[in-house]
């Protein structure tokens, strides 16, 4: 039946419409139960709580007491009593949906209350966040509620100690960004004694925000590198493309995703670094330098300072595209990430080797169970259907919405579009109404604050560089005669109120409108423009929306820049009102998100080889790691050198030194073997011009390469453990080259620019949707 339901949707085209119904009709159960639990003492309520751990699985009755405790939980500990549109998305979270509640629908204290029924079946809960920030602030928030249901709770940040995460995670529920619950993973992955995990098993993940987690972030590699040695940087290199201009020396491809020199460029070149012959096969540097010219031209033409990255404190720190935030962890792959670096005349980083990696969609297949919530899910719900095979439930509104979203405004050019919105602040100001404004990067941000400060009107800048004060700042954003610019960062996690914090004008601000939203340009993706909307309108407050655009917008002239004839604007405005436009830039988007899909589901091909075959090397790695079977391997293919190391050290200390010297062979041969793939994966591009599909070129090199690495491994763990000497503090493995990296660290790697395949899928997806305009 569920098959044919989900048969029936596709038909329809209406995702995201999970039945609801047999949880409704608890709703009335669930009420009934409140003026019993309200005579219960706080001690009484914990051990009604208590009683549902007895309970062998959750049915419609456990709903029903959970959701009730749950309720009388948060009136007492929070003051708030949970709408019942909230226990429905309780109810949907613990049957594994993802759920769509709009903002300020309260999806913190439902997802609270799912967090603990789960706890309370006996199963260890990760609640997923997208930063750090939200995941502290959510933890702290929601535990006096979690107190009085008698559930642990904690959370992960960066700057614990390994004691301080191995205490967060022994919680029933444990709180996290989602970055720092996988280099937790990682970490763990690398560890030489049981002892020093500070993870369990994976059991259910409640992801908040989930189209940010499940997709947006989906395809990011979560890294864990090694220390080589510090950052080279190619100066001379540096000097050379920074003079080099576009047009003359150098061309860009109308996607700004390659850039190459033109003849005259190359001899420019090639001249200035002593005459090299860059395209030649003499042994003059040439083609050597040719690999550090090409990623320098990138840096220097295709990365824009303020858009892609900030420079703070001597740092090159990249900007996430999706939320706004600078990403503190994220780094270009080495050599692009040294190659800004030198464009921007900053020390250079440390290169690592990269000893493992994860993928977030990988990540989050650990978990046997997993829900998720957010405002924007319905946009979203056939890729978590594809990706996650997750189903969305749309929770409805506790009040109805009565948000104005007015009709895009199009200019004939981004100066006239910036030049209207001015004059509609201006003028909306003038209400004091308070506005919001969302830009899409720093540098706009910081350009339309120019224009409002010579327009005489006072605004807050909220974006990647004070990212920290973003809770404070948002909080006053619907105060009366409030003008806060911001980045994407102001899309989610944050309410505003109107009135401000405390709410003080908030009939006063409600009479007059409320909270006016702005955006500068329609986003890459319409949950972006929904999420900006969605700042408005909270809980039933008055507000209204409007999207300025322009034909000559970064997100058309990227992927609908053949604009159609006939469209003119109006000589004195510059407005253009042909209904044409509007479908032109929504066609724009369209593109753009099916660019961002397609290269979604090209990434996952690629990964889930490798996700494969790193779960088969962790099944052998863990039993390393918790049994003697290393020392059984070692012993049986050296008998006499084992048996010479048995007679001079005892057996514990034999057993933990084989241990330790196959972990670190398996782990660098892993290491080995991502660099492989990474070479095979920037090359496989080569063997598409010969007509061979690249997927299956991929993995006809990975699969023969992988099983060579328990072979390698023992051969060289043999060999090692021949060469190692006995001293009078037992086997010196370092002398015989069993060397750790002397630290390691862990970032996201920002999308490779140089990922053929994505600009393949790129190309095929805008050539169909062009047809079928």
């Amino acid at each position: 039946m569920q098959r044919v339901g989900r048969r029936l949707r596709r038909i329809i085209q209406r995702p995201g419409t999970a039945e609801l119904t047999r949880y409704e009709a608890l709703l009335p159960a669930i009420a009934k139960r409140e003026p019993e639990l309200e005579t219960l003492s706080d001690a009484e309520l914990t051990e009604a709580a208590a009683a549902l751990r007895a309970e062998p699985e959750f049915g419609d009755r456990q709903f029903t007491e959970l959701c009730a405790l749950g309720r009388e939980a948060a009136r007492r500990a929070l003051d708030e009593r949970a709408f019942d549109v909230q226990l429905l998305g309780t109810m949907g979270l613990l049957t594994g949906h993802v759920v769509q509640m709009a903002t300020g629908e309260g999806k913190t204290l439902a997802g609270a209350l799912a967090a603990a029924g789960y706890a309370l079946q006996g199963k260890r809960v990760h609640v997923i966040s997208v930063n750090d920030y939200l995941a502290r602030r959510d933890a702290e928030w929601m535990r006096p509620v979690y107190d009085l249901l008698g559930v642990s709770v904690g959370w992960v940040e960066p700057g614990l100690t390994q004691e301080e995460r191995r205490a967060a995670y022994a919680s029933a529920v444990c709180y996290g960004a989602v970055s720092e619950i996988g280099f937790d993973v990682l970490r763990d992955r690398l560890v030489t004694r049981v002892e020093d995990l500070v993870q369990p098993e994976p059991e259910v993940a409640i992801v908040d925000e989930a189209d940010s987690v499940l997709v947006d972030e989906a395809r990011v590699p979560l890294v864990m590198a090694g220390s080589v040695d510090e950052g080279i940087v190619d100066e001379e290199v540096a000097k050379v493309v920074r003079r080099l201009r576009h047009g003359l020396h150098y061309e860009t491809d109308p996607d700004g995703r390659n850039a190459w020199l033109t003849p005259a460029g190359a001899s420019v070149v090639e001249k200035s670094l002593g005459g090299i012959d860059l395209y030649g096969e003499n042994a003059d540097g040439g083609p050597q330098r040719l690999a550090a010219v090409n990623v320098a031209l990138h840096a220097h033409a295709l990365l824009t300072r303020d858009v892609d990255y900030l420079v703070r404190d001597g740092k090159v720190q990249l900007i996430n595209a999706s939320r706004g935030r600078v990403a503190e962890l994220q780094r270009w792959p080495d050599g692009l990430q040294a190659a800004v670096e030198a464009k921007e005349q900053v020390p250079p980083s440390d290169r690592g080797e990269i000893l493992d990696s994860i993928t977030v969609q990988a990540l989050i297949a650990r978990y046997p169970k997993v829900a998720g919530m957010t405002g924007t899910a319905v946009a979203v719900a056939e890729q978590l259907r594809e990706f996650y095979r997750l189903e969305v439930a749309v929770i409805p509104p506790n009040t109805p919405n009565i948000r104005e979203d007015l009709r895009d405004r199009i200019y004939a050019s981004p100066s006239r579009k910036l030049r209207a919105i001015v004059e509609e602040i201006r003028t909306v100001h003038g209400t004091g109404r308070p506005i919001l404004v969302g830009t899409q990067d720093v540098a706009e941000s910081e350009e339309l604050a120019e224009k409002l400060a010579k327009a005489d009107l006072s605004c807050v800048v909220l974006n990647a560089r004070n990212d920290a004060e973003e809770a404070a700042i948002i909080a006053e954003a619907g105060k009366h005669d409030a003008i806060t610019v911001s980045t994407q960062m102001a899309g989610r996690g944050t309410d505003i109120r109107l009135g401000g914090a405390d709410g003080a004008d908030r009939e006063r601000v409600a009479e007059l409108g409320g909270l006016h939203v702005i955006g500068t340009a329609r986003y890459p993706s319409s949950r972006l423009d929904d999420q900006l909307r969605g700042r408005a309108g909270r809980q039933g407050d008055p507000g209204s929306s409007v999207f300025f655009a322009s034909l000559n917008d970064e997100l058309v002239l990227s992927y609908a820049p053949d604009v159609p004839e006939g469209i003119t604007a109006d000589e004195e405005t510059a407005e253009v009102t042909a209904v044409a436009a509007h479908r032109h830039i929504a066609h724009a988007q369209r593109v753009a998100e099916g660019v961002d899909l397609e290269i979604h589901r090209n990434t996952w091909r690629y990964t889930r080889l490798i996700e494969h075959q790193r779960r088969e090397l962790l099944a052998h790695r863990d039993e390393l790691l918790r049994t003697r079977l290393a020392a059984e391997l070692l012993e049986k293919a050296a008998p006499e050198r084992y048996a010479e190391l048995a007679e001079q050290v005892d057996a514990e200390r034999l057993e933990r030194a084989c241990r330790e010297i196959m972990l670190y062979h398996l782990d660098q041969r892993w290491a080995d073997h991502l660099a492989f793939l990474t070479d095979v994966r920037e090359s496989i591009h080569l063997r598409a011009l010969a007509r061979e599909a690249p997927l299956d070129e991929f993995h006809r090199a990975a699969i023969p390469e992988f099983h060579k690495i328990l072979p390698e491994t023992e051969k060289r763990s043999v060999q090692t453990l021949a060469d190692v000497e006995i001293t009078e503090g037992g086997i010196d493995l370092p002398a015989a080259g069993v060397r750790r990296p002397t630290s390691t660290w862990t970032y996201l790697v920002h999308d490779n620019p140089f990922d053929s395949d994505a600009e393949q899928a790129l190309k095929k997806v805008r050539g169909m949707l062009r047809k079928k305009r």
